[in-house]
């Protein structure tokens, strides 16, 4: 999707083996959405979680007019940032950096899983906090640190809407049990951490695990079950 033809907000979410890496079943199954937000006016934009084909992604932008400018990372899971999915090799945020020469801007809890994860150097990455702002050109993208799913989980909010990654589902939220996951933090992230984000904002996870895109946060606190856990204590039993 784009925005109004009067905001200078370029934003699109595509889906991995629909909207590019075609014909890799790979891809195709794990659903992921990868995003471009940018200014139009400028004619730079960053991509969210580069994984799966970054070619077809610098040919997606370029068919927009857009110039990739540099690299949101939600977290350091291969399928998001590229590297070893239980034996399948997945493209990523390394291969986007030998071809164009930009940042990765990711969690500073995520700095040392990133870079084990798929072999870029220290000085590839860019190492923020909660509450940092991310420009490209005058759009401001605001960083949200929401540990739980990985260490340094983040979402981003830029102009009413809300790319969560992993960190929350229109059905569901990020699962736990990987390496960096923890249960009790998750639950505060969802509970605590965003809470301060308003019901019209709209929501757009990392992956497609529901017939639709996208929904208002309003929307996905009355119908998401992780809303109705009322305790962490709960909620860890559960998970």
């Amino acid at each position: 999707m784009t925005t109004a033809d009067d905001s200078p907000l370029y934003f699109r979410q595509l889906l991995a083996g629909r909207d590019f890496a075609h014909g890799d079943p790979v891809a195709t199954q794990m659903v992921n959405f990868v995003y471009l937000i940018g200014d139009r006016r400028s004619g730079k934009c960053l991509v969210v979680d580069p994984a799966w084909d970054v070619d077809d992604l610098l040919r997606v932008a370029a068919e927009d007019d857009m110039e990739i400018d540099g690299v949101l990372a939600t977290h350091w899971h291969p399928d998001h940032v590229g590297g070893d999915l239980f034996g399948t090799p997945v493209p990523g945020v390394q291969d986007l950096l030998e071809k164009v020469a930009v940042k990765i801007h990711c969690n500073r809890a995520e700095d040392e899983w990133i870079r084990r994860q798929t072999g870029v150097s220290q000085g590839d990455l860019s190492l923020l906090d909660s509450g940092d702002v991310v420009k490209v050109g005058d759009v401001e993208i605001t960083m949200i640190h929401t540990p739980g799913h990985t260490p340094g989980s983040q979402c981003f909010l830029v102009d009413g809407k809300l790319v969560a990654g992993d960190t929350l589902f229109l059905q569901g939220c990020g699962r736990t049990d990987l390496p960096g996951g923890d249960s009790a933090e998750i639950y505060r992230s969802i509970t605590e951490r965003l809470a301060k984000i308003p019901d019209d904002t709209v929501l757009y996870p990392g992956h497609l695990y529901a017939p639709e895109g996208s929904a208002s946060l309003g929307e996905t606190r009355r119908t998401n079950h992780v809303f109705r856990v009322p305790t962490v204590e709960e909620w860890v039993r559960m998970m």
